[in-house]
């Protein structure tokens, strides 16, 4: 019964056509559920004697098959993952034993926590193959993952206060709140069922067929059908007083909030339909459901949670006519929700190792929607950052593997041994690597797409869902819904069927292997055979990175106009002569064709006489997933980002230039700035790349601060240019370089490394002359900006002789500033801003300690919560430390104690290799516990007490314990001591294990399984006791 990852053939032993769903209790106030659950299954084998089924934190009352009592066992060995051996503390035997956990429930192995026992009646009925309806009674009390209950603190009833609850969670989670098969690749259809109070509102997947009142008009069932085949993962739930709004463009969609914001989902939602209309459009295939529900709540787990026919939002996301900043933000959340209504949920997957291609396929349908919608210009900025991200990470921890294949359980083969976690499974990996996964699998179906062109592309998408809707409509014909779920195989078959092209080269490169390019640049220019000689070298020993062979692309700009170049990167080619179009130009004045075809003047006194090159580019369009460093002179760099007209480009530019400070870079800059029809990202960069050169050149600085004249000329009163003019912000371009130049100014710094007081003087009056009372947009991301560049104006300063700093011997310019800081803060309370924002960075402005309760809002939550992370590393407070802790065991939160663990793993209180006295047994103890028990209800609060657990104290035994009794093993054969294979490094670990096939079939009870793998990891490399029998033979011969 083991299933081979990828395999079309596999066919489940209990294959779910039908479920129900029935919850028949809610109550708020226990925060308790209860309900029942029947699945119709068809035996697809005879002697199927035993049913394995997902259920984690569910209490089990009782079991029936075709109405007769069944005997059932409940295991599961996540709760606690390593138990017979307290003393254990390296991350390497939990990270194998968490694996072996997760793989003797995995549902896809057909393993499940819920082992029910067919009666022996029904034997000879199974083995008839026919239908059995399995009914499982069940409740739920204080569920701390999976189900989420919100209850505000307050007078009132349930519905007054605003109580509701949701499902939630990583991956396949629905185990959490009812028994089903978790997996993606097990559909069937569904019908659900909800009973609530007559105030409460029921929402779920698929069709509202009708809602029923009790004789006594107090509760409601609201009954739901889901006629297209689901899976168990893709079912979620939402129930509480909701605001509800039918979409007046699209009767079909619902969007629904909490009590009173109905003004804000009207603006917020009243985008969606334009949405819907260009995925409909592209895909040339109608939305797959019959409905669309989208229900924004409070605490949410991720912003955005896609289920089958309804998406879960945050709350915060939210906003009026009057915010700008949350615009494109919020727009961008709904357009990745419903890209993945399409492939995730409508389409799912065959195995894990598939979800590369849903997560690669919405994440291009999104970048697609959001090149129309934003422009190519957001577009390219945003490939850029994300190809960005996915390097530095790849480079930082070894690698992300698109689509992993695992060999027969030999350690060797594990394609992932530089990481500290077990990617056999979603629930074993760290949040940040499988943010990066989805973010490189975007990046991948991008270098297909170049391969095999766009219109290609979308023909394979169109097949896909055609071939799925299809398969969708056959009713009780399971057998035919596999053409629903997406395979590598058949995904990069239907490539080839549309295309005519082979792909394969590029899938090896980029999806069966992992690691990302590095290139370093060079050139020369040969004057007599005029030709640019270009050096291109790589770097593939580094961690993360693997060697490129195959066409680049180098774009070289001359006088005569751009070129385009395609070189073949082989084996141990370093050096490539390109010859140029155009001989060098002393003094002929002509104009300069760019690569869009514009021409323009240039100054070229710049350049060198002697060459006609302006700027070369490697892999302009990004089509390898690279890392590349290249050298020419800074020159060039200024042309390049006055000249060049792809946004790329300038960036590229600007961030070169930083190492270059002379007063011509400096000319470029400030041009850029003033250049309106410059894409204002690039002239927001230009701010602050500008701020950098002016540190520099401190000394030889003449004029005004750096920008301050320009902002002056640009936002300030003709007539008295230190006020500003009353705030309009209807041009958004501006209103973006309004906000950074002040962050950037403050960042300048004189000869005593002190921020100018000129510039100081000039943020306070750009605060106080602040006036919005003409602006039909809200100033609140402007002032928090203002306070923003507040906080860089302060410079650490030096204490003498340990005084005891008070407000009366502060630094005059501090006292200015935290007036402000207090001002601001305290009309906060009076009139809140909208998320917040004030307060957020009022709290970065000055690393407040105050202790900050459930309660606030949540970006005010984790603003204080980071300045206590920080105040924890810098003065290496253990108390603050512990408090965190607690509040990562205790916060009622689920977002907020992930996001504790994720800033403590990124701004550590010590590493690994450090002395500290925060690094003690008492810790070691506590961040065991809360990874290997005390996170057993949330995948992804386990990954990121793993993670936080590697940054403290890498993969062995922590240094600060003590070494366990037989720390050393005898090895008489070699003479030598070694030591124990539980506490040896990892290295030497990897090594020594050896490993037996195990058949599945044998191992009904998921803790033998776990036993057997724990086992192995125990067995020391050298059988003493055989070996003493063995000499005793030789004496006694």
């Amino acid at each position: 019964m083991n299933r081979k990852k990828g395999d079309k053939g596999f066919e489940s032993p209990r294959p779910t056509t039908h479920q129900v769903v029935c919850i028949n209790n809610i109550n708020f106030q226990r925060k308790s559920v209860v309900g029942y659950v029947e699945l119709t299954i068809f035996p697809t084998v005879a002697n199927l004697n035993r049913i394995k089924l997902n259920s984690k934190q569910c209490r089990i009352y009782r079991v029936r098959v075709n109405d007769l009592e069944a005997a059932f066992i409940y295991n599961d060995p996540t709760l606690e993952v390593c138990h017979h051996e307290s003393k254990q503390r390296n991350l390497n035997y939990f990270s194998n034993a968490y694996a072996a956990a997760v793989s003797a429930v995995d549902p896809d192995a057909g393993n499940g926590e819920l082992c029910i026992k067919v009666p022996s009646e029904l034997w000879k009925h199974v083995d008839e193959l026919k239908v059995l309806k399995v009914h499982i009674n069940f409740s739920l009390d204080q569920p701390k993952g999976g189900l989420h209950f919100v209850v505000p603190n307050m007078e009132g009833s349930m519905a007054e206060r605003g109580a509701h609850v949701f499902s939630c969670g990583y991956q396949n989670s629905t185990r959490f709140w009812f028994p089903c098969v978790d997996s993606y690749s097990e559909l069937c259809t569904w019908k659900l069922e909800y009973t609530v109070d007559a105030a409460m509102v029921a929402v779920s997947n698929g069709d509202l067929v009708e809602t029923v009142y009790t004789h006594d008009m107090r509760k409601k069932t609201f009954h739901y059908m889901l006629a297209i085949p689901t899976a168990a993962s893709n079912i979620s739930l939402a129930i509480g007083p909701f605001e509800i709004l039918v979409d007046p463009y699209m009767h079909e969609v619902t969007h629904f909030c909490l009590p009173q914001l109905l003004p804000l989902l009207k603006h917020t939602t009243s985008y969606l339909h334009e949405v819907f209309e260009f995925y409909e459009e592209i895909l040339t295939c109608r939305y797959p459901y019959s409905c669309f529900k989208t229900v924004f709540i409070d605490e949410a787990y991720v912003e955005v949670a896609a289920y089958a026919s309804m998406s879960i939002f945050s709350t915060n996301l939210l906003h009026s006519a009057m915010i700008i900043d949350e615009t494109p933000l919020t727009r961008r959340c709904l357009a990745q929700a419903l890209a993945q209504q399409f492939f995730g949920c409508f389409i799912s997957r065959m195995s894990w190792s598939d979800e590369w291609v849903l997560k690669g396929i919405s994440g291009y349908i999104y970048g697609l929607w959001m090149k129309k919608t934003f422009g190519v210009n957001e577009y390219r900025h945003w490939i850029k950052q994300e190809l960005d991200q996915i390097v530095a990470y790849e480079l930082k921890t070894g690698g992300v593997l698109l689509h992993p294949i695992f060999g027969g359980g030999k350690e060797k083969d594990n394609p992932a041994s530089h990481l500290h976690f077990s990617i056999k499974h979603p629930h074993t990996l760290s949040w940040e690597y499988y943010t990066m996964f989805q973010c490189k699998a975007h990046l991948v179906m991008r270098l297909i797409e170049n391969r095999i062109s766009m219109e290609f592309m979308l023909q394979v998408f169109n097949k896909l869902l055609s071939l799925a809707s299809t398969a969708s409509s056959q009713k009780f014909q399971s057998h035919m819904w596999s053409q629903m779920l997406v395979s590598t195989s058949g995904f990069l078959k239907s490539i080839s069927n549309v295309s005519g092209k082979d792909i394969q080269p590029l899938i090896k490169q980029w999806v069966d292997q992992s690691g990302v390019v590095k290139f370093y640049g060079s050139f020369a220019f040969n004057r007599k055979r005029n030709v640019l000689e270009l050096e291109i070298k790589q770097d593939y020993t580094s961690p993360g990175t693997q060697k490129y062979v195959g066409p680049l692309k180098v774009t070289v700009q001359e006088l005569d106009g751009s070129f385009n170049h395609t070189l073949q990167i082989e084996e141990n080619s370093l050096k490539h002569d390109i010859p140029c179009h155009s001989k060098s130009r002393r003094n002929k004045k002509k104009k300069i064709p760019l690569m869009n075809g514009e021409e323009v003047d240039m100054d070229l006194s710049a350049m060198d006489a002697d060459s006609p090159l302006l700027w070369i580019r490697i892999d302009p369009d990004m089509s390898v997933l690279r890392k590349v460093e290249f050298e020419q002179s800074d020159f060039m760099w200024q042309y390049q980002l006055r000249y060049e007209r792809d946004v790329v480009a300038q960036e590229e530019a600007i961030l070169a230039l930083e190492k270059f400070p002379t007063p011509a870079s400096r000319l470029a800059l400030t041009d850029i700035l003033e250049q309106e029809q410059c894409f204002y990202r690039v002239r927001m960069l230009a701010c602050f790349c500008l701020a950098k050169i002016a540190n520099s050149m401190v000394s030889t600085w003449t004029g005004p601060p750096a920008m301050k004249s320009l902002f002056t000329r640009m936002f300030c009163c003709k007539t008295c240019p230190n006020i500003v003019k009353t705030n309009n912000f209807m041009n958004f371009q501006s209103y973006f370089l309004q906000k950074t130049m002040p962050v950037a100014m403050a960042l300048l710094r004189d000869v005593h490394n002190l921020c100018p007081k000129e510039v100081l003087m000039f943020i306070l009056d750009l605060i106080k002359y602040n006036d919005n009372r003409k602006n039909k947009f809200s100033d609140n991301y402007y002032r928090a900006e203002l306070i923003d560049a507040l906080a860089n104006s302060v410079t650490p300063a030096v204490s003498v002789n340990n005084e005891v700093r008070t407000l009366d011997n502060l630094n005059p310019d501090v006292r200015l500033i935290l007036e402000e800081i207090t001002r601001f803060l305290n009309m906060e309370k009076l009139l809140p801003s909208y998320r917040h924002t004030i307060t957020v960075s009022c709290l970065k402005a000055i690393r407040v300690l105050q202790k900050n309760e459930y309660g606030h809002f949540v970006d005010v939550r984790i603003a204080a919560l980071e300045a206590v992370v920080d105040y924890t590393k810098v003065d290496r407070s253990y108390e603050e430390l512990q408090w965190l802790l607690t509040m990562v065991q205790n916060d009622p939160v689920p977002y907020i104690r992930h996001k504790i663990l994720d800033m403590l793993t990124k701004n550590p209180p010590f590493t690994k290799n450090m002395e500290s006295p925060l690094c003690n047994e008492a810790l070691v103890d506590q961040l065991w516990k809360l990874m290997n028990s005390g996170t057993s209800h949330d995948w992804r609060l386990r990954c990121g007490a793993v993670d936080l657990y590697f940054t403290l104290f890498g993969l062995s035994r922590p240094s600060c314990l003590p070494l366990p009794e037989l720390g050393l093993v005898l090895n008489l054969k070699e003479k030598k001591a070694v030591l124990n294979p539980t506490i040896i490094p990892e290295s030497v670990f990897s090594n020594s294990q050896e490993e037996e096939e195990i058949d599945m079939d044998t191992v009904h009870d998921s803790q033998a399984f776990i036993y057997h793998h724990l086992n192995m990891l125990e067995r020391p490399r050298y059988d003493f006791e055989d070996y003493l029998k063995k000499k005793k033979k030789q004496d006694i011969s």
